[in-house]
């Protein structure tokens, strides 16, 4: 099993790699440096999360018929789920808690595992070479994150199924996954400086977006008490496909814990609901794209309220453009500490 010791990680962590963003690590400054590439392994896009669940039945149909994806494998203790297009978008395991297990990312295809595992080990970092870990993968680079979390990292893939139509909301993509933390700080630090992502936003000193494309965000970390899932989101389509995914809230009778609301980091408009484990789950449109990371600003939006709007550190009712705050069950579990 690949594994992580933090404190070997700070002792040893390789002394050539720079941080990204070290004014986001140092006084949160509102103007943070852009730099690209500075991570020992540079992750590309974000392909799929593992879930455990206790009731894989119900898990299956909540993302099938309320997400819209397909269900292109599954046996009695597992399934995989790929979006429409047939790209995997979510594996389940069957498990006695509902958690997030695994990452996986993608990375260039010229990425060389050898290397990036001897590396990994000259910064005190464990990782493993597996084989057809899951469907459409052949092979992945498995470390471990500090809070545990299982990273897989590919460089090939394939569709696990035919372009399909679908239920539910239909959406596009698995977007990002957030994350409760002790210290999102050095989570941070990790992400940027093993994985090359870089700082998107934050909001005050507690919540930390990272990105490792256009995208604004692919990981987001928020300061809690313990180590626990936030949320994660799926896109889709447009502010059209928005509202029908209220609508098909509404008649399965599943209440919106917040939104519609355009946030203010990403400035993506979002609902937010919990599904039968009990997870905060998004959907969202129209997020921020950082399409030169050389200029370091936000594609233009009508909606933004600096031009040209870079990263910066988000405060008090600036974090949201319009729309009420989110209600008290949106961080009933996991809440961050402010």
């Amino acid at each position: 099993m690949a594994g992580l010791d933090p404190a070997i990680h700070r002792r040893k962590m390789d002394a050539r790699v720079t941080r990204a963003f070290a004014p986001a690590f140092d006084g949160l400054c509102p103007r943070m440096t852009v730099t690209i590439g500075n991570g020992m392994i540079q992750a590309r896009r974000i392909g799929h999360a593992t879930f455990e669940t206790p009731d894989l039945d119900q898990a299956i149909d909540y993302f099938t018929q309320v997400v819209g994806l397909v269900l292109t494998e599954r046996d009695k203790d597992r399934a995989y789920l790929a979006s429409r297009i047939g790209a995997l978008s979510v594996a389940l395991d069957r498990g006695g808690e509902a958690r997030c297990t695994r990452l996986a990312f993608e990375v260039a295809a010229d990425t060389d595992f050898a290397d990036a595992s001897r590396r990994l080990a000259d910064a005190g970092l464990a990782s493993e070479r597996r084989n057809d870990s899951a469907p459409g993968l052949s092979e992945v680079l498995t470390l471990n994150d500090p809070k545990g979390t299982a990273i897989d990292l590919f460089a090939q893939w394939r569709p696990v199924g035919a372009p399909a139509d679908v239920a539910g909301a239909g959406v596009l993509k698995l977007g990002h996954v957030a994350f409760v933390v002790g210290d999102p700080k050095a989570m941070a630090e990790f992400y940027t400086t093993v994985l090359g992502f870089r700082v998107s936003d934050w909001i005050d000193d507690f919540f930390v977006f990272l990105r490792c494309n256009a995208d604004h965000h692919a990981v987001n970390f928020v300061r809690g008490e313990q180590s626990v899932l936030h949320h994660f989101a799926f896109e889709v389509r447009d502010f059209a496909a928005l509202q029908n995914a209220c609508d098909l809230l509404g008649r399965k009778r599943i209440p919106i814990a917040w939104g519609p609301v355009r946030l203010g980091p990403g400035h993506n408009v979002a609902i937010f609901h919990r599904n039968g484990d009990d997870h905060m789950v998004e959907f969202y449109a129209e997020l921020d794209q950082m399409k030169d990371e050389a200029l370091g600003y936000w594609d233009p939006r009508p909606w933004h309220r600096e031009y040209p709007q870079r990263p910066k550190v988000w405060t008090g009712d600036s974090r949201r453009i319009w729309g009420l705050p989110p209600g008290p069950d949106f961080e009933r579990r996991g809440r961050p500490k402010t």
